[in-house]
């Protein structure tokens, strides 16, 4: 199965240029009269690497079903997020249930410093150097959802420029 995981795990759907990669694959058992019957929870990422992510859960009895299903469920729930110089505009938390996030951005010739889900998520949406910390549950849904509900926090530039009402230069150099 581990083998199955890294060939699914980065994969370009054709129609909408996003990249897809599997975050959590997970095997259920339910116990019938007959047996056990298994089947798969996948939760996937997608996103272009230049701003756009999204998240999707997939249920079914193949593996393949249950991604194929995933991808389709974050196709829908793509967000746009803005990204400056390779990093993100300022420091955002995130929380979704019991999962928390902080994401930071760091320097040029960083990197993605951040682990399993978050990892993901960050280098599916084009961020190429941040500084990242999972704060809470460990559980990946929820720290994908906390990180793109951190993402999706953000603000651009030219955004808190015009809400302030002054030019791009004045918020830049004071």
């Amino acid at each position: 199965m581990a083998r199955q995981e890294r060939e699914k795990e980065s994969r370009t759907s054709e129609d909408s240029g996003l990249k897809e990669k599997l975050v959590a694959l997970n095997r259920v058992a339910k116990v019938t009269k007959g047996g056990r019957t298994f089947s798969f929870a996948a939760v996937v990422v997608v996103g272009d690497g230049k701003g756009t992510i999204g998240q999707g859960l997939g249920k079914a009895r193949e593996v393949s079903e249950a991604i194929s299903k995933a991808v389709k469920d974050a196709e829908k729930n793509t967000i746009k997020v803005p990204i400056l110089n390779g990093t993100i505009p300022h420091e955002a938390h995130g929380k979704s249930d019991a999962g928390r996030v902080l994401i930071k951005p760091a320097a040029h010739g960083t990197g993605v410093i951040a682990g399993g889900a978050m990892r993901a998520v960050l280098e599916a949406v084009g961020v190429h150097d941040v500084l990242a910390k999972s704060q809470g549950s460990a559980n990946p849904h929820n720290v994908v959802k906390a990180t793109i509900a951190a993402l999706a926090s953000l603000r651009s530039p030219s955004d808190v420029a015009r809400q302030r009402g002054i030019s791009m230069d004045k918020l830049f150099n004071g």
